[in-house]
C-alpha cells in the first residue's frame, strides 16, 4: 500500500469511530428489512489509483458487480461507493417481500435506497463524533453487472490517491452482502486528521 495519510493513533481513532457508525448503519437498514444486518470490523488504508481494482477485488473476488456512488462534502468530503456483488439484489428483492423477479428500474431504485440508508447513517455518524459540517449529493448508478477492474477505469476516481474506509455488510441468514468503501483524496484529508487529533486528546 502506499505512505500512510493518517497516524498509526488517527487510524485506530477513525476506526473506532466509523465502527460506531457502521452500527448506526446497521441498525438502520435492520429497521427497513426487518433482518439483522452481519458487520465486519471497519478497515482503515491508504490506496494509489493503481491499487485500486484490487481493493475492490479483495473484497467481491472474482464476482461481476454493480456500484452505487454519493459524494460527501463539507469539512469532511470524497466520494462514498456501495459495491453490490453478484445477485445480491435479488436476494434483497426477496428478503424485502418481492416474490416476482425485479424488472431492471425496480433494482436500481432498491440498490440506491439501501445506498443512500448506508451511507448516510454512516457519514453523519462519523461527522456527528467528529464535530465536523457534512452534506450529501443524490446517490447515483456508478456501474452495472462490471468486473471490479472496470469499475474505475474511465472514472475520475481512479486519478487520486485516497484514504479508504472500507466495511462489509451481510444480511443473516440471507446471501445479501455489500460493500461501503469510502475515499477522501489525500489533499482533503487535513480537516479530519485535525478532527481526529481533537478527539483523540479529550479521551
Amino acid at each position: 500500500m502506499t505512505t500512510a495519510i493518517l497516524t498509526e493513533e488517527q487510524r485506530e481513532a477513525l476506526q473506532e469511530i466509523a465502527n460506531i457508525g457502521m452500527g448506526q448503519a446497521g441498525a438502520s437498514i435492520a429497521k427497513v428489512l426487518g433482518a439483522f444486518v452481519v458487520l465486519s470490523i471497519p478497515r482503515i488504508s491508504s490506496a494509489a489509483p493503481s491499487e485500486f481494482a484490487s481493493v475492490v477485488e479483495r473484497l467481491v473476488g472474482g464476482a461481476r458487480l454493480t456500484a452505487v456512488r454519493q459524494a460527501f462534502m463539507g469539512e469532511f468530503r470524497g466520494e462514498a461507493l456501495i459495491v453490490y456483488p453478484g445477485r445480491s439484489v435479488t436476494e434483497l428483492g426477496t428478503v424485502m417481500g418481492y416474490h416476482a423477479e425485479l424488472d431492471r428500474a425496480a433494482e436500481q431504485e432498491i440498490m440506491l435506497d439501501i445506498a443512500n440508508i448506508l451511507i448516510g447513517a454512516c457519514l453523519n455518524s462519523i461527522a456527528e463524533l467528529l464535530g465536523l459540517m457534512i452534506g450529501f449529493s443524490m446517490p447515483s448508478l456508478l456501474a452495472e453487472d462490471v468486473l471490479a477492474g472496470q469499475l474505475l477505469d474511465s472514472d475520475d476516481i481512479k486519478s487520486r490517491s485516497a484514504l479508504l474506509v472500507e466495511v462489509n455488510f451481510k444480511l443473516e441468514k440471507s446471501d445479501f452482502s455489500c460493500h461501503l468503501i469510502m475515499l477522501t483524496a489525500e489533499e482533503d484529508v487535513a480537516a479530519l486528521r485535525t478532527a481526529l487529533d481533537k478527539f483523540i486528546a479529550e479521551l
